[in-house]
């Protein structure tokens, strides 16, 4: 896959198939505009590229802020997009300034002159430019002017709830991985580097990896346990993570979250080492215990818990 961040070097693309927008978590309705996007290349001897935007058009016109929320990393992103099968990436920076792009001009100024392309994708309820005024509608309009086709793709949904990446944010927040992870066709991930914890953990024979996500990666609005995988160099790991303020050992103000790991089968030092892992199914509420020893109880149970949710798939 090629990544660029000067619009000019896109010119050369034979017969681009092009979408346009942020992705965020690259959920099955954005895999499933990537396949129509895939066949289409392959039915013009073309390219897939996917135009997409830094910083996120929120962080720079200070949409809601204080709530904003992302379901991976731009590096994630990237890696998701390669994954899933396209070919060339444009990332356009996103200022205040490009913002009041009208939304023709958008497409003829960045889309038309530079990648010349032989479709352009969009989704269902897709819109893109100055206010968000540009439409399906609007490139209905455009394609015989400029001569592109284009194509949209039907709102997809997962046991009817239809699929969106605000849909899979409240299902996190709720603490629902399992419900999460349907819509995103894939276990829900977060990926950080292992910091230094108070290693009671270690005492109790839990040793946790931690990490501290920055506030617009974390998710979960409620804390408790749950199964999960660890990717650590190359290799996958069976674990339980624990997400909250550890009510037991009160070291945790409220609201200040953090993600501990336990990996099973597992003995080495990870401090300092990026790790990735991935959320299979909620176990249970976070609980205060009266002592560690309550607390070792549990995690024992919850263990066997884990690895009956890895069993079931």
């Amino acid at each position: 896959m090629k990544v660029y961040r000067n619009i000019i070097e896109t010119r050369n693309i034979p017969n681009a198939v092009v979408t346009i927008g942020t992705f965020d978590g690259v959920h099955l309705g954005h895999q499933a505009l990537f396949n129509k996007m895939k066949s289409l290349a392959q039915s013009v001897g073309g390219q897939t590229v996917v135009v997409t935007f830094s910083p996120h058009p929120r962080q720079v016109l200070n949409i809601d802020s204080s709530n904003l929320r992302f379901i991976c990393t731009p590096e994630e992103k990237m890696r998701k997009f390669e994954q899933f099968g396209i070919d060339n990436v444009l990332i356009i920076n996103f200022t205040k300034e490009f913002s009041r792009t009208p939304s023709e001009v958008f497409i003829k100024d960045y889309i038309i002159d530079n990648i010349k392309p032989a479709y352009i994708v969009v989704g269902y309820d897709h819109h893109f430019g100055k206010n968000r005024m540009g439409d399906f509608d609007l490139l209905s309009d455009l394609k015989k002017k400029y001569n592109f086709k284009v194509e949209r793709i039907a709102a997809q949904d997962v046991e009817n709830i239809a699929i969106s990446s605000t849909k899979i944010r409240n299902a996190l927040a709720a603490g629902n991985v399992k419900s999460a992870n349907r819509l995103l066709g894939y276990l829900y991930s977060v990926t950080s580097k292992v910091v230094k914890g108070n290693e009671i953990g270690r005492t109790i024979g839990f040793p946790t990896a931690n990490l501290e996500l920055a506030k617009e990666y974390m998710l979960f609005g409620r804390g408790g346990v749950f199964a999960a995988f660890v990717e650590y160099e190359g290799r996958t790991y069976k674990a339980m993570a624990n997400i909250g303020h550890r009510p037991t050992i009160g070291d945790r103000a409220e609201g200040d979250m953090l993600i501990e790991v336990n990996l099973f089968d597992f003995d080495g030092d990870l401090y300092g080492k990026e790790i990735t892992v991935r959320f299979l199914d909620r176990i249970r509420d976070e609980i205060k215990f009266g002592s560690l020893q309550e607390l070792k109880a549990q995690l024992e149970q919850d263990r066997e818990k884990a690895y009956a949710l890895m069993q079931e798939g």
